[in-house]
């Protein structure tokens, strides 16, 4: 996967709102919200261009008798995708580049709060949503081609930001 961060694009909060209106349809009754997370949920801030939603539903295991619906979206199914309780859900486009990923958990889950207390800190704070920008420009740089050293790149960060989003959010 080849590693591009962009300047904040207008146009993903209606990119989401779009595609989060066809996920819950094809999530069914069982979707209760999506909501917009990553670095796309947060103006102003570089990205790589990926939509990345967080559907919260009654039942995760309805979720499996779904996949049907989000293939037909054009979503890749991957399950837990290395997170329990999560359903992960992925779509590229014509070219093979990453543009949407879903993120599935039910009601209740710890990650749910984990997730939007990373969003609405960062929101919160720009200078910490600055720092974050700038890191994530250094690594694409630095790690093209290396979605892995990216990530791994990003993962102290997030850490520092997750404690002081949960400090923050009480």
């Amino acid at each position: 996967m080849h590693v591009i961060v962009v300047p904040y694009n207008s146009n993903w909060p209606v990119e989401f709102a779009r595609e989060s209106a066809a996920v819950a349809d094809a999530l069914g009754e069982s979707c209760l919200i999506v909501h917009h997370i990553g670095s796309t949920s947060i103006p102003g801030m570089h990205a790589k261009p990926i939509i990345d939603m967080l559907p919260v539903v009654r039942s995760i295991g309805v979720i499996d008798a779904r996949s049907a619906e989000m293939k037909a979206l054009g979503y890749e199914v991957m399950g837990e995708f290395g997170i329990r309780g999560r359903r992960y859900f992925r779509k590229d486009d014509a070219a093979g580049n990453r543009t949407r990923q879903v993120h599935t958990f039910e009601a209740g889950s710890p990650q749910i709060a984990r997730h939007l207390a990373f969003r609405d800190f960062l929101r919160a704070h720009p200078d910490h949503a600055s720092e974050y920008a700038a890191l994530k420009q250094r690594l694409a740089a630095q790690y093209p081609s290396d979605i892995e050293g990216y990530m791994d790149g990003k993962e102290a960060f997030i850490k520092r930001i997750d404690a002081l989003a949960a400090a923050w959010i009480r």
